[in-house]
């Protein structure tokens, strides 16, 4: 990650799919430890995902999460990119060229993505783009300023009442999406989280 004060990141789908995930992506992003963007276009791909992969879950909750997404975060939802996408050479999955054109019109620095093989440096660097895994993202922003990010991080746990989690819990949790560097080094920190 660049060594830019504010960074903005646009977040893909599989980012916000998790709500663990998501909801420490959006407390950074509100301790101002980045800038956040996403898209219309990434919100549904992410709810249709948890639909599907959770009918229990109702429409209208996950679309009300969505909502005061784009409300807490204000100027986080990028429009106006879709005569872009067309012209973004991405071979890999060309259903991520939408992911490409909003973060460029989003004046973003990176994607941040688990799906990192969909985005190959050569389809992104001509736009000044870098692509990260979640894991990496969160480590960096962690070594930047550990007091704020562990303050998201416990804002993002107490939040979760049903069930409420345990430090520990929330780290194996975390640890289980696929945080294992950031958890890692989170864990020496715990004392900060409680």
């Amino acid at each position: 990650m660049t060594s830019k004060l504010h960074y903005t990141a646009f977040l893909d789908a599989n980012i916000l799919y998790s709500a663990a995930i998501r909801d420490i992506f959006i407390e950074l992003a509100l301790a101002d430890m980045y800038r956040a963007k996403w898209s219309d276009n990434v919100h549904s791909e992410w709810l249709e995902a948890v639909l599907r992969n959770r009918p229990d879950i109702d429409r209208a909750k996950l679309e009300r999460t969505r909502d005061l997404m784009n409300l807490a975060v204000p100027n986080a939802s990028v429009t106006g990119y879709e005569h872009l996408i067309e012209h973004i050479p991405l071979e890999q999955d060309p259903k991520d060229r939408h992911v490409i054109a909003a973060a460029i019109v989003g004046n973003c620095d990176g994607i941040v993505t688990y799906n990192t093989a969909h985005f190959p440096k050569e389809a992104v660097i001509e736009f000044s783009l870098e692509v990260q895994h979640p894991d990496g993202f969160l480590a960096t922003l962690l070594h930047r300023e550990h007091r704020v990010f562990c303050a998201a991080v416990r804002s993002a746990r107490v939040q979760k009442r049903k069930p409420p989690y345990t430090v520990e819990q929330h780290l194996s949790n975390l640890t289980a999406r696929g945080l294992v560097d950031a958890v890692a080094e989170l864990r020496q920190y715990s004392h900060l989280l409680e």
